[in-house]
């Protein structure tokens, strides 16, 4: 993408926040834009799709809502615009990522990890709530969403038949490059070893950046129990993605008082 191509991105969705702030929430109209009492604006539909996909807004039943993100990504970007410092609103650290099979060290930024806040949850005893491996499993299940193509947008719905396609959508898999293809078999594989009592949770935190809270009310969970049905979740992904060594097997021989097995043969 060209340098003016990428501001003009910027500004579209620097455009559509603002509306969205000062309205609350609008309504999509008939034309694609939106319509909020008897204010409109024109929205671009990249712009609206790059909203949902960084969790700034939220669409439902036609409905669009600006989140509580809206806001500080706005004044983040009028930071970044007046200073060049933009690197202290950054955790940088290093971190593994696998791709294709191979282990290779990555810059991230911790405070855009969907798994950022609960890693610094702590146990009684002062241990880290979530292990490094469940942490890890939750990252790299977000970055096979995101490489998959797999966030929410206006016009589709995510379900985990992420492989297959639906009847009247024939070319829709030949359409994916190798490499997104492949990240969503990988979301779907990891999705079946988790279980479809689980695979929920670990997909609404790590994958649609959903808050606990929201969670628990979305699927009417008891307070605080979200984070324990994410951490078992992203325990059984852990195992999924790094499998335990299969311990050798012995065999085992019954017999009456005094049997002894014959050796050699």
């Amino acid at each position: 993408m060209s340098e003016g191509a990428a501001k003009r991105k910027d500004a579209d969705l620097a455009r559509l926040l603002r509306f969205l702030l000062t309205a609350g929430e609008a309504i999509i109209d008939g034309d694609g834009g939106l319509a909020a009492g008897d204010r409109r604006q024109a929205v671009c539909g990249e712009a609206l799709d790059e909203a949902v996909r960084l969790g700034l807004v939220r669409c439902r039943g036609g409905r669009v809502i600006a989140m509580p993100e809206a806001r500080a990504h706005l004044k983040r970007r009028l930071c970044e615009a007046e200073t060049p410092f933009a690197g202290q609103h950054r955790d940088i650290a290093e971190v593994v990522v696998v791709r294709d099979g191979a282990r290779e060290r990555a810059l991230a930024n911790r405070l855009e990890s969907p798994l950022a806040g609960l890693a610094r949850l702590k146990e009684k005893t002062g241990e880290a709530f979530l292990p490094e491996s469940a942490l890890a499993a939750g990252e790299r299940l977000h970055a096979d969403f995101t490489r998959g193509g797999l966030q929410p947008r206006m016009t589709m719905s995510w379900e985990p038949r992420i492989a297959s396609r639906q009847k009247g959508e024939a070319g829709a898999t030949r359409e994916l490059t190798d490499t997104a293809l492949a990240a969503r078999l990988r979301v779907a594989r990891a999705i079946e070893a988790i279980g479809p009592e689980l695979s929920g949770v670990a997909l609404d935190v790590c994958c649609f950046m959903k808050g606990l809270e929201t969670v628990e009310r979305e699927r009417q969970w008891p307070v605080r129990s979200a984070k324990l049905m994410l951490r078992a979740a992203l325990m059984a992904l852990a195992r999924h993605y790094a499998p335990p060594a299969v311990a050798a097997r012995r065999t085992h021989v019954w017999g009456a008082e005094g049997y002894r097995p014959e050796m050699g043969g």
